[in-house]
């Protein structure tokens, strides 16, 4: 019988090794899987490759990771924002790399991993230095920078709703870098705020299918202070 529900979120990370390259879904604050990335730094894997939209807000999430010194380099589309204190600590002291896409170049080399592309020409980037040292084409009269892939080892993705095959919906803004990602990670593990039986998922409102997911966790709703339940966002 399937059943991808782990017991625990240290469970779902175990044997995660040093080095591997990891996709963090999420956008803004929209979707930031933070239990499963306290979880990445309870479990202690270093010299991480990080691949998110940004490179952290705050001392949480994402920013608590770097600050932790486990991550060697993160590819991200917006590094810095007024609360990016930490990454932008780590860079000016040179303890990190970063590897700057634009946005949809991000989103699509991602995309390319998981749909088995070996590499495909953008427009975005071209003849500035986001383009140093990658091939140009002229298409049609217009000039294009080959883009790669971008693999990773695990992706940690928030989902609003899942089952025990590992079938995932979302919730809003939730749903923006969590599927391309779950198909891109050789390991994707999920959280989930309700798990519900086979079935009473509706199969057209299904956006990550099961065979993309390792596992997933399920995890309380934040309450408010005003007493009240705070869904993910």
């Amino acid at each position: 019988m399937i059943n991808k529900i782990a017991p625990s979120i240290e469970a779902a990370l175990a044997g995660l090794q040093d080095g591997a390259t990891v996709l963090i879904g999420g956008f803004g604050t929209a979707g930031i899987p933070n239990e499963l990335i306290e979880g990445l730094i309870v479990q202690g894997a270093r010299d991480l490759v990080v691949v998110n939209n940004n490179a952290g807000n705050g001392d949480s999430g994402l920013a608590a990771l770097l600050k932790a010194g486990r991550v060697r380099k993160v590819i991200c589309s917006f590094p810095r924002q007024t609360d990016s204190h930490v990454f932008d600590g780590l860079y000016r002291s040179g303890r990190i790399e970063l590897e700057l896409t634009p946005q949809g170049n991000l989103a699509e080399r991602i995309r390319a991993a998981g749909a088995g592309i070996g590499a495909f020409f953008s427009p975005t980037g071209y003849g500035t230095e986001l383009a140093r040292g990658k091939e140009t084409r002229e298409i049609n009269g217009r000039m294009y920078v080959l883009e790669t892939p971008i693999h990773g080892d695990l992706a940690l993705i928030r989902a609003e709703r899942g089952d025990r095959w590992g079938n995932l919906m979302y919730r809003k803004a939730a749903r923006n870098f969590g599927p391309v990602m779950a198909t891109a990670a050789k390991k994707t593990v999920a959280t989930v705020h309700e798990v519900v039986e086979l079935g009473q998922m509706d199969p057209e409102h299904i956006v990550t299918p099961g065979i993309f997911v390792s596992h997933l966790v399920q995890i309380p709703r934040v309450a408010t202070q005003a007493g009240g339940l705070k869904k993910a966002a």
